[in-house]
């Protein structure tokens, strides 16, 4: 018998050394097809009066030191809560009427069946204040109005040590939580500047590229005038594009310095997540990163400031490319030549007169040319002794995609 005692001490489902509880906390938790077998009598374990205001004790429940024929398993790796002593007989929690909060790993969990604790609301306590007052709260109503732990506790016994441990256990998941977002910050940050980059870049590369549109009515027809290819009607054509191009430029420049000069707060608040943890630890954690952030951004900076030189360079071509490409080399008209002022029908810019000047030079017997954007005209000087072929000067013009006439 004393063997089968001793087994009996034990849990049968997973061994571990269980707990006196009395036969009142098991007739008033049991499910009622169970209580029946259990009598109204019992050893009961909390007092059931108001302490005196001199009395040092805390009014609660004391532990049951005899056996009463039951054992409180408290373990979460089994079903099974009690246990007899002798016959070996078992109650689960499905049979019990109120949920065994210290054999849960998840969701409310009760710890304090008297006043109300528990995991979930000590997690919410301890999110909202920074601490849990469950433990002085329970202490002050054992008092008054006193605790009901031996008909209301599956275990049977005072709730404060079960409170103790489930205080631990919040800490452990709010901070398992905390460990977990910290750990997640830099992936979401990294995915964040990554985007930030890609918008950056596709910022850049389309004011390049607008930027060179909003120009191409000037130096196409120059680059493929120079490869011996006409470039008949492409200067009018792309012409009507510029003002679009010119406002898209602006568009993507505006985005690329909003993407470099963007706030710091920008990508989000988990950029911070390493500095906030721990004030000690911040420096070491924070100064590498902000160093190489640093260098990145000046980089990036000195980069957008490039872009935004060479986009301007592109959307003032038209102004300056008769500089670049006139004719202050060439032969200038004078008084004794034979000339002839057409009419030039067609030009959109001085790259436009550039490319008439250069086709008209290149008709044989025309000695010097003076196009004039402004006026829309050309003079063109030739020998005196021999008379200008104008149907030449049709051609060549049409090649390069402008018409006109010769004025009287």
């Amino acid at each position: 018998m004393t063997t089968r005692t001793a087994t009996m001490m034990q849990c049968p489902a997973c061994g571990k050394k269980a707990k006196r509880v009395g036969t009142v906390t098991l007739r008033a938790l049991v499910k009622d097809e169970f209580a029946r077998q259990f009598g109204d009598n019992g050893p009961a374990c909390c007092q059931r009066h108001r302490i005196e205001a001199s009395s040092d004790r805390e009014a609660g429940c004391s532990p049951i030191t005899v056996d009463t024929g039951w054992r409180f398993c408290d373990s979460p790796d089994c079903d099974v809560v009690y246990i007899s002593e002798e016959a070996g007989t078992t109650f689960t929690k499905s049979q019990l009427s109120v949920p065994v909060g210290v054999k849960e790993t998840a969701g409310d969990r009760p710890l304090c069946y008297c006043f109300g604790h528990s995991v979930a609301s000590i997690k919410e306590e301890l999110r909202a204040k920074g601490r849990s007052n469950a433990l002085d709260d329970i202490r002050a109503k054992m008092k008054d109005p006193g605790c009901r732990c031996e008909t209301e506790n599956p275990s049977g016994a005072c709730c404060l040590g079960s409170v103790a441990k489930g205080i631990t256990i919040a800490k452990e998941e709010l901070n398992m939580v905390e460990v977990i977002a910290v750990a997640n910050a830099p992936t979401e940050v990294a995915a964040a500047e990554s985007r930030a980059s890609r918008g950056e870049t596709i910022a850049k590369v389309g004011t390049l590229v607008s930027a060179t549109m909003a120009s191409s009515c000037c130096w196409l027809p120059l680059l493929l005038l120079a490869g011996g290819v006409s470039g008949a009607g492409i200067a009018s054509a792309l012409e009507a594009y510029r003002p679009v191009f010119i406002v898209v430029t602006f568009g993507f420049l505006a985005a690329a310095f909003y993407f470099t000069y963007r706030p710091k707060g920008a990508m989000g608040g988990g950029a911070r997540a390493c500095c906030a943890t721990d004030a000690d630890e911040s420096e070491a954690c924070c100064a590498p990163a902000s160093k190489g952030r640093f260098n990145m951004m000046s980089l990036n900076k000195a980069m957008l400031w490039a872009v935004a030189v060479v986009a301007v360079v592109f959307l003032l071509f038209p102004s300056y490319v008769g500089t670049l490409f006139g004719s202050s080399d060439q032969a200038a008209i004078t008084a004794n030549m034979n000339q002839a002022v057409f009419k030039i029908e067609g030009m959109t810019c001085a790259g436009c007169a550039t490319v008439a000047e250069k086709a008209l030079r290149d008709v044989s017997g025309v000695l010097a040319v003076e196009v004039n954007y402004e006026q829309g005209e050309a003079v063109i000087g030739s020998e005196a002794c021999c008379p200008l072929s104008k149907d030449k000067i049709h051609s060549a013009l049409k090649q390069v995609g402008y018409r006109g006439s010769f004025a009287e």
